[in-house]
């Protein structure tokens, strides 16, 4: 949720870059197939799980307020918040937070790997892997597209108001 809203908001602001809009887009709509498959592989690894269950993994507290609903936090039970988007108006900084971003979740994802011995949990979070690993490359070309095309006199960087039209 919190890359593709950021991305969201960082393609609305490269609308004088036109790939990089296209790219932003792109990633972005990936991001939220990203976020409904690690909803679908937590529902079916709890499905079916007793509040008993719940208690021995130590998520008694999400098995009283949401039963088997899912609910969006993060690894220490903080709940998902817009405060993490991370959004400056400047294409460049932008791109470089959009990379780090993605080499969080690659980290994320590998320590998850080592953390699971389910061999489908695995292949679904190397998956994953995968696809931070292309978009931080991705990112990287598009940095390199952006500096470039802002390079030129005519593109200087004036905030919003950037004259491309």
């Amino acid at each position: 949720m919190i890359q593709y809203m950021q991305l969201g908001a960082n393609g609305l602001q490269c609308l004088c870059v036109h790939i990089a809009k296209a790219l932003l887009t792109d990633i972005g709509t990936e991001e939220l197939a990203h976020m409904e498959m690690i909803a679908a592989l937590v529902y079916k690894l709890v499905d079916g799980a007793t509040c008993e269950d719940f208690k021995e993994a130590g998520w008694e507290g999400q098995f009283a307020q949401h039963d088997h609903g899912l609910f969006w936090t993060d690894a220490n039970g903080v709940p998902w918040s817009a405060k993490y988007i991370a959004c400056l108006g400047d294409p460049i900084t932008d791109l470089t937070e959009d990379m780090a971003a993605e080499q969080k979740a690659r980290t994320t994802y590998e320590h998850l790997i080592a953390c699971t011995e389910d061999p489908c949990v695995k292949d679904t979070l190397r998956f994953l892997w995968e696809r931070e690993v292309v978009h931080f490359q991705r990112f990287g070309e598009t940095l390199n597209d952006v500096q470039e095309w802002m390079c030129k006199a005519k593109h200087v960087w004036h905030g919003h108001k950037c004259g491309c039209e």
